[in-house]
């Protein structure tokens, strides 16, 4: 896809779970198209790895270590990016985690740690990001997943979570719309992504060991996706910066998948 500098000139943006996956490419394709990108994530070392990337490609970014679960960490960056910038135009929330088990097998501790980061989460992202554009508006994308809408077993936490996220985004859009506040909130659904989140789940490590390859673990869990293949993160990045871009100005509180199709 060719690079269209101007579509973000002038404009901040926040890319939460930055440190690789759909929101490193994310933050990549969004300082090429002329972005300043604050660069947010847990993994401090990683973050800053992208970060370094963006700038070695002669574009402009930071790194600013988040928990996107912890609300002191949400008002200390906001804090950072508002002195650096003194604006916020676009907010993409990619943090997310997942825990695979048997419902009767999954522990407490597990569903509450994903429905903290991937709900709770968003909940900050979506506060700190309706503050901080209340103004001057903007744009707010969530990462959910085919998984919200459609169930996949032995994932509850994680199917929940995307759901609940869904929802949310659809309620502070019709909430900014009811209200006036010129903010756009959507979510992009991916299916099945090569990312390092599959790399935290048991079953893939040992479907790794069986089929020799993360590569061709990837080609046999694809096996039931469909169109038979798995999306690279730049195909969930380019729905992304469509969402996040003037050119969807008009489109608000949707679910955009991107999925090849899986959940038809």
């Amino acid at each position: 896809m060719a690079l269209r500098p101007e579509r973000f000139s002038g404009r901040v943006a926040l890319v939460t779970g930055a440190a690789s996956g759909i929101g490193r490419e994310t933050a990549r394709q969004l300082a090429a198209e002329g972005a300043s990108v604050c660069c947010a994530d847990l993994n401090q070392s990683a973050v800053e790895q992208t970060a370094d990337l963006i700038a070695q490609a002669g574009h402009q970014a930071s790194a600013h270590r988040l928990d996107v679960a912890v609300e002191a960490e949400w008002e200390a960056v906001m804090q950072t990016i508002q002195v650096a910038h003194g604006r916020l135009d676009v907010l993409v929330n990619c943090a997310g985690i997942s825990a695979g088990a048997p419902l009767a097998e999954m522990s407490y501790a597990d569903w509450r740690r994903v429905l903290s980061v991937n709900l709770d989460g968003a909940f900050l992202a979506t506060k700190y990001g309706l503050r901080a554009m209340r103004q001057s508006g903007g744009s707010i994308v969530h990462v959910s997943s085919a998984s919200g809408i459609k169930a996949s077993a032995g994932a509850c936490a994680y199917s929940a979570s995307k759901a609940g996220l869904c929802m949310l985004a659809k309620a502070a859009a019709k909430e900014c719309r009811d209200q006036g506040i010129p903010v756009r909130v959507n979510a992009v659904c991916p299916g099945g992504v090569k990312t390092p989140i599959w790399t935290t789940m048991p079953f893939f490590r040992e479907l790794v060991q069986k089929a020799g390859s993360e590569e061709a673990a990837f080609e046999s869990l694809a096996k039931g996706v469909a169109g038979g293949q798995f999306s690279d993160p730049a195909d969930v990045a380019h729905a992304i910066l469509f969402l996040a871009s003037d050119e969807s100005r008009f489109v608000t509180g949707v679910d955009l998948l991107v999925d090849g199709g899986y959940v038809l």
